[in-house]
């Protein structure tokens, strides 16, 4: 699945593979009080940049002045690149970057460049493809050696301080003694890193198939770890795109099978180590195959996305858990990553004084003294029992018995159950509290904050709580007031920080965001918002060759970036199909349709066969080759049967509402001021208004 380019230099593939080096945050320090260095990143904001603002290296923030100095002075640049709550890179900054040794050879023969992923994730993209194309570990930190004019020649992630040393060595001496090659390899690598980035575009629909669909499902189904969930591998990831594909696909194709592996893989989540017990809210991985070491960092963009996912599975599997996993986990996003302005924080470390989960874990001695005469239940409830600790004595909190196990093991009630668990966490949660906590990455990214609203959408959908919409409603006036000005949106946010326009994914996830909250408010202001960002897109991010998006607007990188596979986020071209799809359908717009079909039809052939790795498109390909509804809810009363719709779990629908009259064509010449109708539509067709919720769900099943 991922491209790789040749290397056809001898020299540099001899010095590439002997040098790369593995053990990075896989996508995934306490101060001193005197301050020996000083280096420009003190006057950035991103935390991961003023963490190395006092190390011994010169280190620079990313900047086309950067590469012209580096001309100038005939200098190769050092591009590493990284963020705050990276373990690795905090590992690789005690070890290496904070040698002064290191620091004297970086400083005399190379212009040492710092890159913070999350500010800038159009230049981390562009070397992650460097190290993917030459079949190099990806993830951070990644450490480039780049010539001046930023086309690399090296690069790989973590390193130790030795093998560092010597990685500068010998492409110093290299690049002096032949600098003719190191251009040659330069310009051949940036031509692959082009051609990566290339997308054929598609000239017919005729693969937006069933067939296909099945095709891409069953291609997937022998990588399924049917025992623990997920997929198989050493390391578990969420990957929310990849279950709300299966979700629909299961339900829509009455597939039991699947929907077992869903349900599995959810329940093995959300009692394993990757949750949060204590304080809600997921961590970015786990270590291991069975959910229950995680890697401790907490992102916004994963607990945003778990929202929508538990929210959608609620409404299918009514599991109390699943519910109790929502709540918990606004509730943490409330209290420990929300700005005072309104918006949300990026990341919270793996690490606090400087150990690894230190924040997270527990000695069975401490919850004794803690929980006390409930210690024995407690225990074996959360699998506090010899030989099923971490590591020297400390516990990661999980659950292997799923509620209704523990309650018939134990002779439980429910309710009986939940009220130890409330008593326990707040115990907990009190004593922890205490604790030195992890630093707080609080840079406010658009995208992710968009996700967010999208997850509290979700949720109030699901559970009908009027607070998740005002939240959600909230976050969007902090990105109007602190993120978009003139038309423009801006990728992080933080006061003082610099306007970094945004990018692709910025514009594609809120106004996926703001359909979102039209379709939940019936405020027709948030429509309109989406439409006025899909047409800068397409004004300013289109790439007519591919017929895709690039990444970002300008051209100051070695190559374009146009990103389409989907990971641990969806891609930003697999949101603006979306996007385009449903534009469509509300303004009964064939041109947007047919763009959005022709964007996934270039995609099939990756569909198809990497499922996995292209969720977000299999996805659409479900709203494709399956029938797919609008229902348009008109009248005073809209509001009311609009909330029972969404309630229920309703795939390949498109449920809006109207309480006035509007011009928008699936509510055009519809509204009376006596009554509120329902419309159940397909490809502009309708079946006759009907006045209640139950009659619409039965022309939705007998269309």
């Amino acid at each position: 699945m991922t491209q790789k380019f040749k290397i056809s230099f001898p020299l540099f593939r001899m010095i590439l593979l002997s040098l790369l080096v593995f053990g990075s945050c896989k996508d995934d320090k306490t101060q001193k009080k005197d301050h020996v260095f000083t280096n420009e990143l003190i006057k950035e904001t991103s935390p991961y940049l003023l963490q190395h603002a006092h190390n011994p290296v010169d280190w620079r923030p990313w900047s086309a002045s950067v590469l012209e100095e580096a001309a100038a002075k005939d200098k190769l640049v050092i591009i590493s690149i990284g963020y705050s709550s990276c373990h690795w890179c905090h590992v690789m900054e005690e070890e290496t970057f904070e040698d002064p040794k290191v620091a004297e050879v970086m400083n005399k023969d190379f212009i040492s460049v710092k890159v913070d992923r999350e500010e800038r994730p159009d230049v981390d993209q562009v070397y992650q493809d460097f190290l993917r194309g030459v079949g190099a570990n990806d993830g951070w930190p990644a450490n480039i050696i780049a010539l001046p004019n930023g086309k690399p020649i090296y690069g790989g992630t973590y390193h130790t301080n030795e093998q560092w040393r010597q990685v500068l060595t010998k492409f110093n001496d290299l690049y002096k003694k032949d600098p003719e090659e190191a251009k040659k390899y330069g310009d051949m690598v940036a031509l692959g890193i082009q051609e990566m980035n290339i997308i054929e575009p598609a000239k017919d629909f005729t693969s937006l198939t069933l067939d296909k669909l099945d095709a891409s499902i069953n291609s997937w189904k022998p990588n399924w770890d049917l025992e623990w969930g997920g997929d198989q591998g050493v390391e578990k990831r969420m990957l929310p795109s990849n279950l709300n594909f299966l979700m629909d696909y299961a339900v829509l194709t009455d597939d039991k099978d699947i929907l077992g592996h869903i349900e599995n893989t959810l329940d093995q989540i959300a009692g394993g180590g990757m949750y949060d017990h204590v304080g809600g809210g997921l961590y970015r991985y786990s270590t291991d195959s069975q959910w229950k070491v995680p890697h401790f960092e907490k992102m916004l963009y994963d607990n945003a996305q778990v929202l929508s996912l538990f929210s959608k599975a609620y409404k299918i599997f009514e599991k109390p858990t699943y519910k109790q996993l929502v709540f918990q986990t606004i509730s943490f996003l409330e209290r420990e990553m929300k700005n005072s302005e309104g918006g949300y924080y990026a990341a919270l470390d793996s690490q606090s004084e400087g150990e690894e989960g230190k924040f997270y874990l527990w000695k069975e001695e401490e919850l004794k003294q803690i929980i006390q005469e409930d210690f024995e239940l407690f225990a074996a409830y959360y699998n506090i029992a010899p030989g099923q600790d971490w590591e020297n004595g400390n516990y990661i909190l999980h659950t292997p018995l799923t509620d209704e196990e523990f309650i018939v093991k134990n002779q439980l009630s429910l309710s009986n159950l939940n009220t130890f668990k409330e008593k326990w966490k707040k115990q907990l949660l009190t004593h922890r509290d205490l604790r030195v906590r992890p630093q707080v990455d609080d840079k406010i990214i658009t995208s992710w904050n968009a996700l967010l609203i999208d997850g509290l959408v979700d949720a109030y959908s699901a559970f009908g709580d009027p607070k998740f919409l005002d939240r959600a409603k909230a976050i969007y006036e902090f990105i109007q007031t602190n993120g978009y000005k003139d038309g423009q949106l801006v990728h992080s946010y933080k006061r003082g920080s610099k306007w970094i326009d945004g990018f692709l994914e910025d514009y594609a996830f809120l106004a996926n965001a703001s359909l979102n909250l039209y379709s939940a408010s019936l405020d027709s202001t948030y429509l309109t918002f989406a439409q006025n960002l899909n047409q800068t897109v397409m004004d300013q991010f289109a790439d007519e060759p591919s017929g895709m998006f690039r990444y970002n607007k300008n051209s100051e990188l070695i190559s374009k970036i146009i990103k389409t596979n989907d990971g641990v986020m969806p891609s930003p071209n697999s949101v603006m199909a979306h996007n385009l799809f449903q534009l469509g359908h509300l303004q009964y717009d064939k041109l947007l349709m047919n763009k959005s079909k022709k964007m996934l039809s270039s995609m099939m052939p990756n569909v198809t066969e990497y499922a996995q790795f292209y969720a977000k498109w299999g996805a659409l390909l479900v709203n494709n080759a399956i029938p797919y509804y609008e229902i348009a809810v008109v009248g005073k009363d809209a509001g009311q049967m609009l909330g029972e719709l969404q309630k229920k779990h309703l795939p390949n629908t498109l449920i809006v509402g109207s309480t006035e009259d509007s011009e928008l064509p699936l509510f055009a010449e519809r509204y009376t001021a006596d009554r509120t109708l329902i419309y159940v539509c397909r490809d502009n067709t309708c079946k006759l208004p009907v006045d209640n919720v139950k009659a619409a769900l039965d022309q939705l099943r007998n269309f």
